[in-house]
């Protein structure tokens, strides 16, 4: 086995161009081959980094054909800086700790790196206030989803290219997988676990897969129209989570005044609406498509909350809850 070649990674831009201008500062003239001998990259790199100073941040660069190298032709005090107002540093500052929920799994190098990347050209105050997140804001998933970095660079690429797949997919209940073939539409993340929605070429119809579900992707070299009318807001309008049905259901659910509270915090629904009761409980209604997901919902509100239509997932409720008193009895 041949042994291995070390790569040397090169500066971020704006570390370079920090450098160039330091360099530009000290009337020391400056050129491509130089600038790129002493960062270890491309002559086209630099140029491309100049470029960026001169055409983007309108710095006067001009080059001295007699010294070869850049100067400024008039005076330049400092770099620009990427400047936030406060609301935007903490937004900022929430999105590193988001990252956090991925620790351990696959996707936490490249999301550590390109978080990097985003904030290389912040100042000094930001980066240590950046630093300083991890003291003020955290997250914590309950059930985070198995991540494959591998399966999802090959589903993302089958649907940005509208290439045509076939995998193996077991579906709950089932004794083993089966082979799909699928023109991929889109990926979503719901409750921390991404999901591949396109159109089942097998069963001539639109279908939902949760990716750790899926296996042995082969990309075809068949390519497909892109779905035109196919929007993720309208797929998902009407469900409470990632089961998108054909249904149509008012769902009225009294809370007590103790669970009330905790769904006055939250955002449950775009179609929700909430009525407050003198007891200090809570009637909300939402209008959905599909009952599945709201029931496990309502479940884990307990003795909290009632059912008061529709009749069917009323009628459901009871019966479940029969069987698991009868489960948990003795």
């Amino acid at each position: 086995m041949p042994a291995a070649v070390p790569v040397r990674l090169s500066r971020p831009p704006y570390e370079r161009m920090t450098y160039i201008h330091e360099q530009l500062q000290l009337d020391k003239h400056p050129n491509c081959s130089t600038l790129a001998e002493h960062f270890e990259v491309s002559s086209k790199t630099i140029q491309r980094d100049l470029e960026f100073m001169r055409d983007r941040w309108q710095l006067p660069l001009a080059y001295d054909e007699t010294r070869h190298g850049y100067y400024y032709s008039e005076p330049v005090e400092n770099l620009p800086l990427v400047t936030m107002t406060e609301g935007e540093l903490v937004a900022l500052l929430v999105a590193q700790k988001a990252v956090e929920q991925y620790a351990g799994t696959a996707f936490e190098a490249p999301l550590t790196n390109a978080f990097a990347k985003l904030t290389a050209q912040l100042d000094g105050p930001v980066t240590v206030a950046l630093g300083a997140a991890r003291h003020v804001f955290s997250f914590k998933a309950a059930g985070p989803a198995k991540a494959d970095l591998e399966l999802f660079r090959q589903l993302s690429q089958a649907v940005l290219e509208t290439r045509e797949i076939a995998f193996d997919y077991r579906g709950l209940g089932d004794a083993k997988p089966a082979r799909r073939r699928l023109q991929p539409w889109h990926l979503c993340c719901v409750d921390n676990q991404w999901y591949l929605i396109g159109h089942d070429l097998e069963r001539d119809a639109k279908r939902t897969f949760a990716l750790p579900r899926i296996a042995g992707v082969e990309l075809s070299s068949r390519t497909f129209p892109r779905a035109a009318g196919f929007s993720i807001r309208e797929h998902l309008g009407g469900s409470f989570g990632i089961i998108a049905g054909t249904g149509d259901y008012s769902v009225r659910l009294r809370f007590d005044s103790w669970a009330a509270q905790l769904v006055r915090e939250r955002f449950w629904h775009d179609s929700q609406e909430l009525a407050e009761r003198r007891d200090g409980g809570l009637d909300l209604t939402l209008q959905l498509d599909s009952l599945a997901e709201v029931e496990r919902w309502v479940l884990s509100w307990g003795e909290h909350v009632e059912v008061l239509a529709p009749k069917m997932l009323r009628q459901r409720l009871a019966t479940v809850a029969a069987k698991v008193a009868a489960r948990h009895s003795g």
